[in-house]
């Protein structure tokens, strides 16, 4: 069989040329490392043989996974002979075969497919492979001959769900599966218990599921704000929830056939309102809906936790239990005669090591059971074992220096992979947790940082994104929020960094959505609105402004002289240079009709850019881009943690030097106001001018005209313009908060 110059492309390195010499379109998700296209064809029209290796038979329904194909029998052998050179066979590979124990081959040709692995992860993984390349084969049923050989990048891929805060039904958790399967993720990371709901059926505690599994109010946010109390299952207002150990068995098993591993998440020593509820003798206060952390100086704390665990070990074949770990408020144990008691008698210096001391409990009897533990960043100490995995979630430091110091890590930070996230513009998406991550993010993500050590890297096992369901009420919203960014973590997580291409992805993402589609997955579609990206040149004061869409080839209009773009608009082609202060007005079109909203871009080439503040009073610890950031040319995006919003506690209160006096005509600051994290407008915005930096004479001033507080994320531009231009060389800005939050400012504009 004679190999087309596809493969000298290949192996020259030049991956983008991967499925382009082709005919054959073959948008697989994740790419694969490895593809040669060859001569011929194979036509699936006919009914195949089946040949699986006697190694292999307990997954002769594998089979039936793969669409298209016709089966006329199937034979399970011991030996490759020369009477099995047609059809479709899964063969256990050899050592000539020279592949890798978590690789798999696959190839194509006129006598039918051929499937090559070692064990059945990979197996698995090859199966989905072929699944993929059915559905996107050409209506005539004809493949043309290939050969795939694949491994994944990180042998950890996976996803979380969280259904403590709403309890999701089992069915939508088997298409979950379904679904993860076909991307080759193979860890669900299934977050069983919050404050919000205990979701799994404990025999030895019936009332975690009787009580602590139901609430007064159905949505999270209601029941945050309204009292947070719990009811008995059965009565007329309980909303909630569980599992029965069968049913999770069931469950456990069934993710196993995909290739998928259920790892349950059991959260302590805190957010166990829902436990302390219940069996308030095990808080500090012994008293229900008073705190959410385990009295820890209490030992009945760990015969309960280990009476948990030890049903739980025995329901769930992964070899990881999740503890969580993480938020720990501490000041309980700091009043807690008892856990004062157990500081003194253990000998610890501080109320943290008393948290070291829990979480080293339970990672040593989960040791004794055979199992590993795994807990947010925060479970990392001097004395936690090395058995212990970490999961960093609160960015990448964590994961960064556990992994240096000799620690598995699996990489979650939520900058990219928290996907109850906001994925495009909050203002036109459902309320979400308030941070931002588009899909481009995700895509760009890296788990191995170049910080970690070349040979501490093996210590990152891989990626996991996380669904934290407090605004995702139902299977309907998890699937918007999880796909298709799902997709780009599971391509980060298989595909060597070297071969991924945004671009190349994006094309073949659109070949994906009529696979979800026919799996009814409520993905979020390609937006019709813009997404603008302005680069400053600080050396030149010039404006790169990028124009960016979710669609494949956009028709985007724009204007420059303020007036709202139309079909006959300039055509947006390439990024705009722009030297002066410029308002751009851009939107997608289709045959003349406008099918998004109007992205307007304001350049500020100012007389302020580059000349010096002082601050009366400090910034918070969003410190952004520190002195520099008010007057750098460089305007903040939708997310406040981008390092251009700077953040102040108090009020802004600064002081511009313009290096000598100036004719100035207006003076502006824009603020971002987001209610759920805290970030308000401010009340007046005050503008002050001085000849000698002592003596400032107001302006003028602006206040909020808002009179209620919109809970969607907003800007506001605060401007003093004067009736004619006044001469001065310092301009002081005071912008008052009231609300006691943060205010949030990216550039101090002066004419």
């Amino acid at each position: 069989m004679k190999k087309i110059n596809i493969f000298i492309f290949f192996i020259l390195g030049i991956p983008s040329l991967l499925f382009a010499q082709s005919s054959f379109d073959l948008p697989l998700i994740p790419k694969p490392n490895k593809i040669i296209f060859l001569e011929g064809e194979l036509n699936v029209d006919l009914p195949l043989q089946v040949y699986i290796s006697d190694e292999f038979s307990p997954f002769e329904y594998l089979v039936d996974e793969i669409p298209k194909i016709k089966v006329f029998n199937i034979e399970r052998i011991k030996k490759v002979r020369r009477s099995h050179n047609k059809g479709l066979r899964l063969l256990k590979a050899q050592d000539s075969d020279l592949l890798a124990e978590d690789a798999f081959k696959l190839t194509v040709d006129d006598s039918g497919i051929v499937l090559k692995a070692h064990n059945s992860q990979a197996l698995i993984n090859g199966v989905m492979t072929l699944v993929q390349l059915m559905n996107f084969i050409p209506e005539n049923n004809i493949i043309q001959a290939l050969e795939i050989e694949d491994r994944p990048r990180f042998p950890y891929r996976g996803l979380h769900l969280d259904v403590s805060k709403h309890y999701m039904p089992l069915s939508f958790i088997h298409k979950l599966i379904d679904v993860m399967a076909f991307y080759k993720f193979n860890y669900l990371h299934w977050h069983l218990t919050g404050e919000a709901g205990w979701r799994l059926e404990i025999n030895r505690y019936p009332e975690l599921t009787q009580i602590a599994a139901w609430r007064t109010h159905t949505h999270w946010k209601d029941w945050w704000e309204n009292g947070r109390q719990y009811l008995n299952e059965g009565e007329p207002n309980a909303s909630g929830g569980f599992y029965t150990q069968e049913e999770a068995r069931d469950l456990v098993l069934y993710a196993l056939k995909k290739g998928i591993t259920i790892i349950p998440e059991i959260q302590f020593p805190a957010h166990s309102e829902e436990v302390l509820a219940v069996y308030p003798e095990l808080s500090c206060a012994e008293e229900p809906y008073v705190q959410g952390e385990f009295c820890i100086g209490n030992a009945k704390t760990f015969d309960f936790m280990q009476n948990v665990l030890d049903e739980v070990v025995q329901i769930f074949l992964s070899p990881y239990i999740h503890i969580g770990g993480k938020e720990a408020d501490w000041s309980n144990w700091e009043h807690c005669n008892k856990c004062q008691a157990l500081i003194k008698e253990k000998g610890i210096e501080n109320i943290n090591e008393l948290q070291n001391y829990a979480i080293h409990q339970v990672n040593e009897y989960l040791v004794e059971k055979g199992k590993k533990m795994i807990g947010w960043d925060e479970i990392l100490q001097d004395s936690l074992s090395k058995e212990a995995t970490v999961m960093s979630g609160r960015g990448e430091e964590g994961g960064m220096n556990a992994a240096n110091n000799g620690y598995d890590v699996i990489m979650a930070p939520a900058r990219y992979l928290y996907f109850d996230n906001y994925q495009a513009d909050p203002r036109y998406e459902p309320e979400a947790s308030g941070g931002y991550s588009v899909l481009e993010d995700v895509y760009s993500y890296d788990p191995l940082p170049a910080e970690i050590a070349e040979e501490q890297k093996k210590h990152i096992l891989g990626a996991q994104g996380n669904l934290w369901t407090e605004y995702l009420s139902n299977p309907q919203q998890v699937e918007y929020m999880a796909f298709p960014r799902a997709m780009a973590l599971a391509e980060i997580n298989w595909t060597e960094e070297k071969y991924k291409d945004w671009e190349d992805f994006q094309s073949r993402l659109n070949a994906h959505y009529a696979v979800l589609q026919n799996w009814n997955v409520n993905y979020r579609r390609p937006s019709y609105n813009i997404r603008s990206e302005v680069i400053f040149d600080t050396a030149n004061k010039t404006n790169i402004v990028h124009l960016k869409s979710e669609q494949t080839h956009p028709d985007i209009r724009y204007t420059i002289d303020g007036s709202e773009p139309d079909g006959g608009s300039t055509k947006y082609n390439k990024p705009l240079e722009l030297t002066k202060s410029t308002v751009i007005k851009a939107a997608i079109f289709k045959d003349s009709i406008r099918l998004g909203e109007i992205e307007t871009v304001e350049i500020d080439i100012h007389k302020a850019i580059g000349k010096s503040v002082h601050y009366n009073s400090p910034y918070s610890d969003y410190s952004a881009q520190r002195e520099q950031t008010l007057t750098n040319g460089i305007k903040g995006t939708l997310r406040y943690k981008d390092e251009q919003w700077q953040g102040f506690t108090g009020d802004v209160d600064v002081t511009l030097d313009m290096g000598r006096r100036e004719r100035l005509n207006r003076v502006s600051m824009r603020f971002m106001q987001l209610p759920d994290p805290g970030i308000y407008f401010p009340q007046e915005f005050k503008v002050f001018f001085s000849d000698n930096g002592k003596d400032f004479k107001e302006i003028g001033s602006m206040r909020n005209d808002l009179e209620s507080v919109d809970k969607k994320l907003s800007f506001k531009t605060f401007l003093v313009e004067m009736d004619k231009p006044q001469v001065a060389r310092y301009i002081k800005v005071v912008a008052t908060n009231v609300k006691g939050g943060h205010l949030f400012t990216d550039e101090l504009v002066v004419y």
